[in-house]
């Protein structure tokens, strides 16, 4: 059995691929709703994050024989968790990585190491922060607005407990848009516009995360845009599903 963590579209496809190949696959997904999502790929599918005693035991008890970590490129505790897992139980550990967004030379564009940098950056920029970057962090982007008396606009996914979070931390639902990415250049126009954003903020995903289009449609506007750069990739991760079904393919006893 292979187990594949999954956080992205790219993981699905991943599920999805296996499954047509002939594998027995076990998709874990963080939450609820992404098991949703995982439901018509043909896998068995939990849900929930794993600490590391559970994902060592989940492994003994299901006999996992392969991981596949198809988690978000900014997922570090995940993949880390993941990789020890992988190391106690002896089984081969595959991370597949989503290829970024190569940037282009503009002015406008302004690269930072991590989410602390760019909200700093974000509130030097502009006084309406249009914020593409989730719920998570959401705390250190409100904290730099506030100081700095300005408006911040978060684009998170429409589940309760992501609105719940966004309310409990003083978001007005006037400053939440609620919608699932990613979005075309046009709708990301529209938004950035309708709200008068004057910057806005987002990882560099890559295009299946929607990356290029906001970024596209910031400078069509003549907004800054403050990329938060990935986390160093792993040596060794692999950035295309045929390279993947080729190394697992290497690998024995794994269907």
């Amino acid at each position: 059995m292979i187990l594949v963590l999954c956080g992205t579209a790219d993981g699905r496809l991943i599920v999805q691929d296996l499954v047509a190949c002939g594998y027995t696959v076990l998709a874990s997904a963080a939450t609820p709703y992404g098991g949703e999502l995982l439901a018509r790929h043909g896998a068995e599918i939990i849900t929930g994050p794993l600490a590391l005693d559970e994902m060592v035991a989940l492994i003994k008890k299901r006999r996992i024989e392969l991981l596949v970590d198809a988690t978000h490129p900014y997922a570090q505790r995940v993949s880390e968790i993941a990789r020890q897992a992988c190391a106690q139980t002896r089984i081969p550990y595959l991370r597949y990585q989503r290829a970024e967004t190569n940037l282009p030379d503009h002015p406008l564009i302004h690269c930072t190491v991590n989410y602390e940098e760019a909200a700093l950056e974000a509130v030097r920029l502009g006084k309406v922060v249009f914020l593409t970057t989730g719920s998570k962090t959401l705390d250190i982007f409100l904290a730099a607005a506030r100081q700095h008396q300005c408006r911040l606009v978060v684009r998170v996914l429409p589940e309760p407990g992501v609105i719940q979070r966004c309310r409990q931390l003083g978001l007005s639902p006037a400053d939440i848009v609620a919608m699932q990415g990613p979005f075309s250049l046009e709708l990301n126009r529209a938004l950035f516009k309708q709200y008068q954003a004057q910057v806005v903020v987002t990882k560099n995903s890559g295009a299946v995360g929607g990356t290029d289009t906001k970024i596209a449609a910031a400078l069509e506007l003549a907004l800054p845009v403050v990329v938060i750069n990935r986390p160093p990739e792993l040596a060794g991760a692999i950035t295309t599903r045929e390279k993947l079904l080729e190394k697992i393919r290497q690998k024995k006893g794994c269907s």
